[in-house]
């Protein structure tokens, strides 16, 4: 298989290399929008990131990605400067600047801002932080169903680095998709410090058993509001919903594998260390979480 596709494989959007991009409060070409070679983020990934979604003039649970951002910067220590309304502003400032209306991804990325050595120490960081939104025209493109290989990288323990943590110390899960791509697969599935099948290295990670859907504890997981969703979904509807322990063995068997964040909402798997899941396309329990999230987000 050389045919890899990504999570976060997109169409091509010509309109991409003309967007404005927020860079600490003021807006900018892409070609001008630049940190320092100083900045703690580009040096040791001192950092935390939310990525949000623009459906139909309208940013899909901005308020919850909000509050996780700052949830995230008060974990790390680190002071945003800004209130969640000024951070709200900036986004909406932003898609102001790009004419944006649909189909936008944003990344909003936070770092503890420019050293004044380049050393570890956070005191070294004496400027304030950094922040940066990219936003992109970005429309998925998935022209099959997910294919994952499971990886010897382990989803952590909170005290290694909180697998919940959008930070930008993402190497663990950049070496576990490296390891998946070499075993002929698109991205990696890991498992938890125990050998519970976890997540994946970009995404939350779902099995469809005898018409219950099952994710997992959670407690190893990225913190995910598009699985939430999902869970409070399949709550509301009455389909069975478990966050449990479970491994490898019931993953393989399962009649379908799904994955779900903010990018790709839901994201059929078809194939899992070799083994097809179901019939290698998208289920209909996924289907109609896929119709019931559409219909969440007014999409």
């Amino acid at each position: 298989m050389t045919d890899h596709i990504s999570t976060h494989q997109a169409e091509d959007d010509a309109r991409n290399e003309e967007i404005l991009i927020y860079v600490n409060g003021k807006i900018v070409p892409k070609a001008q929008a630049m940190v320092s070679v100083y900045d703690s983020g580009f040096m040791l990934g001192d950092g935390v990131w939310e990525g949000i979604r623009l459906y139909n003039h309208h940013w899909t649970f901005l308020g919850e990605h909000i509050e996780r951002l700052f949830e995230a910067a008060k974990a790390i220590d680190l002071d945003i400067g800004l209130t969640p309304d000024q951070v709200i502003s900036a986004v909406l400032e932003t898609q102001r600047a790009n004419s944006m209306t649909t189909d936008a991804h944003a990344r909003l990325m936070l770092t503890r801002g420019v050293k004044t050595r380049p050393f570890q120490h956070p005191k070294l960081s004496q400027q304030g932080p950094t922040m940066v939104i990219i936003m992109e025209h970005s429309r998925p493109n998935m022209p099959r169903p997910i294919r994952l290989a499971t990886v010897p990288h382990l989803r952590g323990l909170p005290m290694t680095q909180d697998p919940k943590l959008n930070s930008h110390s993402k190497l663990n899960c950049i070496l576990a998709c490296i390891a998946a791509e070499k075993a002929g697969a698109d991205e990696a599935l890991m498992l938890d410090v125990h050998g519970f099948v976890n997540t994946t290295n970009a995404c939350n990670f779902f099995i469809v058993r005898k018409g219950q859907v099952w994710t997992s504890t959670g407690d190893y997981c990225m913190n995910g509001i598009t699985r939430q969703k999902v869970i409070d979904l399949c709550r509301a509807n009455d389909i069975p919903v478990f966050e449990r322990n479970f491994g490898l063995l019931e993953t393989y068997s399962a009649d379908e594998a799904f994955l779900t964040g903010t990018f790709g909402a839901q994201t059929p798997v078809g194939m899992i260390d070799g083994r097809v899941i179901g019939d290698g396309q998208m289920g209909p329990m996924t289907q109609r979480l896929r119709d019931l999230y559409k219909a969440l987000v007014g999409a």
